[in-house]
C-alpha cells in the first residue's frame, strides 16, 4: 500500500515547498524533494519518473512548466511504481482541472484514496476512469466517427480542442493500449504512427435482474417483494439514456468506498447492520456513499414495522468493452470517398481481424 501522497512546487526564493501532504505526519527531507526536482529537471519534460532516496520509494509525476507541480506517491519498497503510473496521470488532470485559487488541495486526501485503490481496480472501474476523463473521451469520440487517425494529427487536433491543461498525450495514449481500446501502429509511406479504434466502451443502466428474480432468497421480507417489481418497472418505463447519466455513475465507480456499497448491494438485499460490516473493507462513510446512490437512483430503502431497514438496488450500471462491427462501414465510407489511403485501411482491416478473431465463434465440425 502507499504511504502518502505530497504536492511540491517549487519557488526560487526558497527551493522546493510542499502544499499539501497526506497523511500530514510523514516527514520528507528537503534533501530529498531537491532530488524529486533534480530528477524532474533532467529529464526536463512532463510525466512520471521512479526513484529510491534511503529508505523511500517514490513515484513522482511532473505537471509540466504551465502550471508546474510535483506529485509525489510514496510507495512501500517491495511496491513497482510503474504499477502507479496510469494512476499519477489521471489525478494530475484531476489537479490541473482544479489549480485555480487551490482547490485541488482538499481534494489531497481523496485523490491519495483513488491512487491507493488504482493497480487492485476491476475492469468496470479502470473502464469508468479511463471514460471519464475528458481527453479519453474526446479521442475515443472522435475514433468512432473515424476509426483511425494519424498521432501526429491527433495531438494538434487535441491542443486545439483542448486548451484547460497540459496533455501527455503518450501517456494517455499507453493507458488507452492498456485498456484494449486503441493499437498504434506504422504505415509505409504515413508521416507518423497511426492510432486504430479496436474496442469501445459501452454503457448502459439495467435491471438488477438477479434481485429482481427472487428478491425473497436475496434477503427482502416478502411483503415488499411486489412493490419491490413494481418500483424497478416504473423506473425503467420512464428512464432515458444518456450521456449525462452515465457520467454521473462513473464517479460511483471510480470512488472506492461507494463502489464496496454497490458490490455488495448486487449480490443481496441488505439490512444497515450488513453494511456496517463494511467498515473492515475501509468504507468509512457509510452514509455519504448510500446519498450518492440514492440520488442517483441506484438504492431503495425499505422498512418494516420494527424500524429495520432494507437496502434494495432498482438500477445497475453495466461498462464493458464491445467490438465495434459499425465501423467496418466507416471503412467502407472512406474507401469510397478516398479519405483515407487504401494501404491504411488494409492494415485496419487486418488490425480489427487480429482483435476480432479470439472471439470468433468456432464453428462445429461433423463427427
Amino acid at each position: 500500500m502507499p504511504i502518502g501522497l505530497i504536492i511540491m512546487k517549487w519557488d526560487p526564493k526558497i527551493s522546493t515547498e510542499i502544499v499539501k501532504k497526506y497523511p500530514e505526519e510523514i516527514i520528507v527531507t528537503d534533501e530529498t524533494l531537491m532530488q524529486i526536482y533534480a530528477a524532474h529537471e533532467y529529464t526536463s519534460e512532463p510525466g512520471m519518473i521512479s526513484l529510491l532516496v534511503g529508505h523511500l520509494n517514490i513515484a513522482s509525476y511532473y505537471t509540466g512548466s504551465e502550471k508546474p507541480l510535483y506529485i509525489i506517491l510514496l510507495l512501500g519498497l517491495d511496491e513497482d511504481p510503474d504499477l502507479y503510473e496510469g494512476g499519477l496521470t489521471d489525478i494530475a488532470r484531476l489537479i490541473l482541472q482544479n489549480y485555480e485559487e487551490r482547490a485541488y488541495v482538499e481534494m489531497v486526501p481523496f485523490l491519495f484514496q483513488r491512487l491507493s485503490a488504482y493497480p487492485h481496480l476491476n475492469k468496470e472501474q479502470t473502464l469508468a476512469i479511463t471514460y471519464q476523463d475528458e481527453i479519453n473521451r474526446l479521442i475515443i469520440n472522435r475514433l468512432r466517427e473515424e476509426g483511425v487517425v494519424l498521432k501526429s494529427d491527433l495531438k494538434i487536433w487535441l491542443k486545439d480542442k483542448y486548451r484547460k491543461v497540459f496533455i501527455d498525450l503518450d501517456s494517455t495514449l499507453m493507458e488507452l493500449i492498456k485498456r484494449e481500446i486503441i493499437k498504434e501502429s506504422t504505415v509505409k509511406g504515413m508521416p507518423s504512427e497511426l492510432i486504430f479504434f479496436i474496442n469501445d466502451i459501452f454503457m448502459i443502466r439495467k435491471p438488477p435482474t438477479n434481485l429482481y428474480i427472487n428478491p425473497v432468497e436475496r434477503g427482502l421480507p416478502e411483503d415488499f417483494a411486489e412493490e419491490y417489481h413494481s418500483m424497478i418497472k416504473r423506473f425503467f418505463q420512464s428512464y432515458r439514456p444518456n450521456e449525462e447519466d452515465y457520467l454521473k455513475l462513473l464517479d460511483l465507480f471510480t470512488d472506492p468506498q461507494t463502489y464496496e456499497i454497490l458490490k455488495l448491494l448486487r449480490l443481496a438485499i441488505v439490512t444497515r447492520n450488513s453494511l456496517e460490516k463494511l467498515k473492515k473493507k475501509g468504507v468509512e462513510d457509510l452514509d455519504s456513499g448510500l446519498k450518492k446512490l440514492w440520488n442517483n437512483n441506484l438504492v431503495h430503502v425499505f422498512m418494516n414495522n420494527n424500524g429495520v431497514e432494507f437496502y434494495a438496488l432498482i438500477s445497475d450500471f453495466q461498462i464493458s468493452l464491445v467490438y465495434p462491427k459499425y465501423i467496418l462501414n466507416t471503412i467502407l465510407h472512406q474507401y469510397d470517398v478516398k479519405s483515407k489511403s487504401e494501404g491504411v485501411l488494409i492494415e485496419y482491416l487486418r488490425v480489427l481481424e487480429d482483435v476480432y478473431y479470439p472471439h470468433k465463434p468456432k464453428r462445429k465440425t461433423k463427427a
